[in-house]
């Protein structure tokens, strides 16, 4: 254990490869380490103590790894914002998490400029690691700093923000750990090794979605935690990952199921172009995976696909390749370090089987939500915590999940889960991506609705809409179905493949006093 976590590997090994961008760029652990040295010392150098926070609106770059592994070593929380934010939302997490440094791209100059006019936020605290009037170049707080390591180390962590489906999003905020940052960064690691994945060697890790998202940053600090290499891709399309994993000989990587099913449109002709035998570990989370779609990929890229449950507030289960077709459909059983139980709506404990609120608890892990005591207590119960989800323990412990709660379907009494019809409609042909949702039905309560993204070229009409509800009828019970389509040009997903289920919902919604 002494012999990993980044600050040590670094050391040991300054020549070995820490990243590779999409565009070329190449940094070595002994790069990387004088990096994020001198980035603690100027942030001391600018006031900035133990308990502070930076917050980032970055692109998939460098920067957002050097400042990691800075506040890892210094006590600093990272707050990084999601990019496709607009000026207020980002103003409001800026403020909310009292950041005392601000951090961006210039790709993202208008919402950030107008972040910035909303708030009455320190001039001399504005970075960028382009050039964008009103900010200083990123590399200021670097420059002239000594490379060397900092005193009075300790660890810092991450305030990641919910997505803020319900109300404003809020912050993960854990205490600041008290081991030293090389036991904290080792054990970080040695997560991993959960998947199988080992420490050392020939390792390469390649980022493809944004490194704002909790698991995407966590996966590739952990990589370097154990001593890997990591490959940062700026934009993901299918065919590109394929050609970078050939070229980088990439064995482990972190994905979300809208990446298979896109991957899994590719001609066959791309498709069989590029050497996959490299990968080990293809780990999946964050959204509902169909099973069909990943029996597809394991047909494909072989037993390597492992999907795991968790959130930012921590987790969680794990399944590995070989129990896919042991136990189709489930996220796994808990974590060595976790507990799962399934609470019914008067807070009991279910019975194997059935379908209540999935609750967790994960080691000795404690979190807040900032500034928000009641969601926080809600969140609680005997040291377990939730985050909406529904699903059931079958009679050996694997976990299923049936939707999020706030999103089942009620209709004439029955409760139905529009994974489960999502997951059938994502098989069609026609299907670049779908939601299924349900909207007011003066007689039922709700009725069924899909919204669907067809493929290029195709034509939204009432004959494809037709084909569509018969393909769900043939494979699901009808009152599972949709009764309607309605067709859209993009899905609205954030780039972590979570699906904006609200904002295709809502207008339904609208003069009917909200959901029933």
């Amino acid at each position: 254990m002494e012999n990993l976590g980044f600050w040590n590997v670094a050391q040991r090994d300054p020549q070995h490869l820490a990243i590779v961008t999409q565009n070329g760029e190449r940094i070595t652990n002994g790069e990387l380490l004088s990096r994020a040295n001198q980035l603690v010392h100027g942030l001391r150098a600018q006031g900035f103590k133990a308990g502070d926070t930076i917050a980032t609106v970055l692109k998939n770059e460098p920067a957002i790894v050097e400042i990691y592994m800075a506040i890892a070593q210094a006590g600093f929380y990272l707050v990084p914002i999601n990019h496709h934010l607009m000026g207020p939302e980002i103003a409001y997490i800026i403020e909310d998490s009292a950041a005392k440094a601000f951090i961006c791209s210039e790709e993202f100059a208008p919402q950030c400029n107008a972040a910035m006019d909303q708030l009455s936020f320190n001039p001399e605290g504005r970075f960028t690691t382009g050039s964008l009037p009103g900010f200083r170049p990123f590399d200021e707080l670097k420059a002239g700093q000594p490379t060397g390591m900092p005193d009075e180390r300790r660890p810092g962590t991450i305030m990641n923000y919910t997505s803020g489906t319900t109300g404003k999003p809020k912050g993960v905020r854990r205490p600041i750990p008290t081991a030293d940052p090389d036991s904290i960064g080792a054990q970080l690691g040695m997560f991993l090794m959960l998947f199988g994945i080992q420490p050392g060697g020939d390792a390469v890790h390649l980022c493809g979605s944004p490194l704002y998202h909790t698991a995407v940053l966590n996966f590739v600090t952990y990589s370097l935690h154990l001593g890997h290499s990591v490959v940062i891709m700026e934009k993901w399309t299918p065919e590109e990952m394929l050609r970078v994993s050939e070229e980088h000989r990439v064995t482990h990587t972190h994905m979300v199921p809208t990446q298979f099913h896109r991957l899994l449109k590719l001609p066959e002709e791309v498709k069989e172009r590029y050497d996959l035998s490299s990968y080990r570990h293809v780990i999946h989370g964050a959204a509902p995976c169909p099973t069909e779609t990943k029996r597809r990929m394991m047909e494909w890229w072989g037993p390597v696909i492992y999907e795991y449950y968790a959130a930012s507030e921590g987790g969680g289960t794990l399944l590995p390749p070989d129990q896919f077709e042991k136990k189709p459909g489930s996220v796994g059983l808990p974590w060595p370090i976790s507990q799962i139980k399934i609470v019914d709506d008067d807070r009991n404990e279910c019975e194997a089987g059935d379908v209540g609120t999935v609750y967790i608890k994960m080691g000795d892990i404690e979190f807040e939500y900032h500034g928000a005591p009641d969601k926080t207590k809600d969140a609680w119960l005997s040291g377990f915590f939730t985050v909406g989800d529904a699903g059931y323990l079958d009679q050996d412990g694997y976990l299923y999940l049936c939707d999020r709660k706030a999103d089942m379907i009620i209709s004439g009494g029955a409760n139905i889960y529009p994974a489960e019809t999502e997951a059938v409609l994502h098989q069609h042909l026609k299907v670049v991506d779908v939601a299924v949702f349900g909207i007011p039905h003066d007689d039922w309560g709700e009725e069924v609705k899909a919204v669907v993204e067809l493929e290029e070229g195709l034509l939204a009409s009432s004959s494809v809409e037709a084909e569509l509800i018969d393909y769900c009828r043939e494979n699901l019970a009808h009152f599972k179905c949709p009764k309607s389509v309605d067709f859209i040009t993009t899905m609205p997903r954030d780039p972590n493949g979570k699906l904006q289920k609200r904002k295709l919902r809502d207008p339904y919604w609208e003069g009917h006093g909200g959901m029933i």
